[in-house]
């Protein structure tokens, strides 16, 4: 494990236990259980998703989602394969995962393990990165620890019964643009590499309004005024992802939504975009390494 993950950081730890007290001031509003493995679900604030999980040995199987998957460790150790090592992450530690980078993840002791995750669409770091170099900041190692990085994470995750509001949104984005860029291997991988940021917004934002359809390369090359070619490498510099991709797991997102209000699975399916049920379920357990009656199950909707 890198260097950086070491237990002892007093205020990493603090942070970690911060949140962990937090968590048992509305036990009928959690899912999470000592007994049994949960989710619980934030609501979805300014397109950034958060969760709360305690899982007993291995929760998800290989998958890989299109956001930025930021994490603190409260309780237990968290062990999951990333980039083809097996990595570490014990209480007060941060989690930080690439876009697009498959994973997976568990307890890696038999106490179990509670953790927290904030989803960040890389799309919102486009204004947040202001002029620095182009291209999303990779962080070579995915456990790192950071005072300013843990403070500010463990407040944003701190109430998971509310939403952010619009300034603590920006401030949050700015705080995780700069910690990335701190961690980042120097951009490296972005050098020689510029994109239009209008165009690439103009993308999003036609992808996640028609979501529930299919969507053609015409009109999206009439969207962003780029020609496909084009508009699928400048997408994957800035955003980490496909276009095609994108759109799935916007899908996607809009599925949870739904079973988070308990509707049945059979309805979900072709209402959020998909062609059936297999369909739907066969790119669920790829992007979230688990089944939606796992996942429903979990949160208490099954």
């Amino acid at each position: 494990m890198n260097a950086n993950s070491t237990l002892g950081n007093r205020t990493l730890e603090a942070s970690g236990a911060s949140i962990a007290r937090s968590g048992h001031g509305n036990l009928e509003r959690s899912c999470i259980s000592a007994a049994s493995d949960s989710i619980k679900v934030a609501p979805v604030s300014g397109g950034i998703e958060r969760i709360e999980a305690h899982f007993h040995g291995n929760a998800f199987e290989p998958h890989r989602h299109d956001t930025y998957a930021l994490g603190l460790t409260l309780q237990g150790v968290q062990a999951f394969r990333y980039r083809g090592s097996v990595r570490y992450s014990q209480p007060g530690d941060i989690i930080v995962l690439h876009p697009d980078e498959v994973h997976d993840g568990g307890a890696g002791t038999e106490e179990g393990l509670r953790y927290r995750m904030l989803y960040l669409p890389p799309e919102m770091l486009i204004d947040a990165l202001g002029e620095r170099p182009r291209g999303l900041p990779f962080v070579p190692s995915p456990v790192i620890a950071d005072r300013a990085f843990a403070a500010s994470l463990a407040e944003v995750m701190r109430d998971l019964d509310g939403a952010i509001g619009e300034l603590r949104l920006d401030d949050t984005l700015t705080g995780i643009a700069d910690a990335l860029l701190r961690h980042s291997d120097g951009g490296r991988k972005a050098s020689g590499r510029t994109f239009d940021p209008a165009a690439i917004r103009r993308t999003c934002d036609f992808l996640q309004t028609h979501s529930d359809r299919q969507v053609n390369s015409a009109e999206l090359e009439n969207v962003s005024g780029l020609d496909r070619f084009t508009l699928a490498r400048h997408f994957r510099w800035s955003v980490g992802t496909s276009p095609h991709r994108y759109l799935v797991m916007r899908r996607l997102e809009r599925a949870r939504g739904m079973i988070g209000s308990g509707r049945s699975l059979v309805d979900i399916a072709p209402e959020s975009g998909f062609s059936d049920q297999a369909h739907f379920t066969r790119h669920f357990k790829k992007a979230h390494g688990m089944t939606p009656g796992r996942w429903a199950s979990l949160c208490g909707r099954a």
